[in-house]
């Protein structure tokens, strides 16, 4: 008993024509990865000229302000002990 109706013929697997794409699905991989390559070294380049103008623009800022140091700049034990002395008495 056939699963298939009688109508549809059945085509062997013999007469299925050879994969031929190859060449095609070579060629298809080389564009791509050509293409990759040339976006990871448009990407290099930028980040070259951006680290350099970053670099320029540091040395051009340390001569724009003095540079303190950092005992002074962060409040110590001693003075935020003195500050809340101050508030509590005021």
């Amino acid at each position: 008993m056939s699963l298939l109706p009688a109508a549809i013929p059945v085509i062997p697997a013999t007469a299925v024509p050879p994969n031929t794409g190859d060449g095609y699905v070579a060629g298809a991989y080389i564009v791509f990865f050509l293409i990759v390559l040339v976006y990871v070294a448009i990407m290099a380049l930028r980040l070259t000229r951006l680290e350099r103008n970053v670099r320029e623009l540091r040395t051009r800022g340390e001569g724009l302000r003095p540079e303190e140091p950092r005992a002074q700049a962060q409040p110590t034990r001693e003075s935020a002990q003195e500050s809340e002395q101050e508030r509590t008495t005021a």
